[in-house]
């Protein structure tokens, strides 16, 4: 059974109907649990009503560093973050390949987001791009070993890897591992050790191959999963049964709210 543990089920272009047939689909191929994630605050009770039906969703609350103009104070954070359905706080953390401009921003707005965490004593959900250092020293600085989380739709070097692994962090790794252009994402993924390591469609976005084109969706999980276990020379079952241990060994509340 796997799980996909990194999702935007409410920025899939579904209706609500369509939205019960991708999960369907995605459970059919053996997905038993969706970590749904948010990108705003303000966005969040919108989202957690979108998928408040699925006993087999979990949510996160937190503002992504690409959308500040959505960012709220800690306080505001602190209160959303706290609700009982929220198994994890982001995501959260820096990008400055897309957005360099409003990087003391994001950085305020990491760190409110570490804070939070380890007030609340939910793991962290984070986004890095091109910030390796600044994403690490501010990880260290404000003691995220204590929450740990993961580092999602990882694609920075294996030196980034091991260093959030030695603070307890978890590597995610989505479909980009499929495309062409990844040979350096792979080896990454060869070298991080099964118990560190867990898989994500991100989907809307970056459907894998044979995928590619078409939007991402949960069920696609599984093509993830059987690329990884091929990369790392496993059964897909051992990749999928150490990957879903994982999971709900960081988010321990995802059970709960299941």
């Amino acid at each position: 059974m796997f799980v996909d543990s990194h999702c935007h089920l409410d920025r899939l272009e579904q209706s609500p109907d369509e939205l019960r047939n991708t999960l369907a689909f995605a459970r059919q191929r053996g997905v038993q649990h969706f970590l749904c994630v948010a990108v705003s605050v303000a966005d969040y009770d919108a989202m957690a009503e979108a998928v408040a039906d699925f006993d087999d969703v979990s949510v996160s609350c937190g503002v992504h560093p690409l959308h500040q103009e959505d960012a709220c104070d800690y306080e505001t954070l602190l209160d959303k973050a706290a609700r009982p359905e929220v198994v994890a706080v982001g995501e959260t953390g820096l990008d400055y390949f897309y957005s360099a401009d409003t990087q003391q921003v994001q950085r305020q707005s990491f760190v409110d987001h570490i804070r939070v965490a380890n007030a609340l004593n939910k793991p962290l959900i984070i986004h890095t791009r091109d910030a390796r250092d600044d994403t690490l020293n501010l990880l260290r600085e404000h003691k995220a070993e204590h929450t740990a989380g993961v580092l999602h739709c990882f694609t920075e070097s294996l030196e980034m890897a091991e260093a959030a692994m030695e603070m307890g962090f978890y590597i995610s790794i989505s479909g980009i591992v499929t495309f062409r252009s990844a040979e350096e994402l792979r080896e990454v993924v060869k070298a991080v050790p099964l118990e560190r390591l867990l898989i994500e469609t991100d989907s809307p976005w970056l459907a894998p191959v044979p995928h590619r084109g078409k939007q991402n969706q949960p069920g696609y999980v599984v093509e993830v999963a059987e690329f990884i276990a091929e990369l790392k020379g496993i059964t897909v079952e051992e990749l999928a049964a150490a990957t879903t241990e994982n999971f709900y060994r960081l988010f321990s509340l995802a059970d709960k709210a299941a």
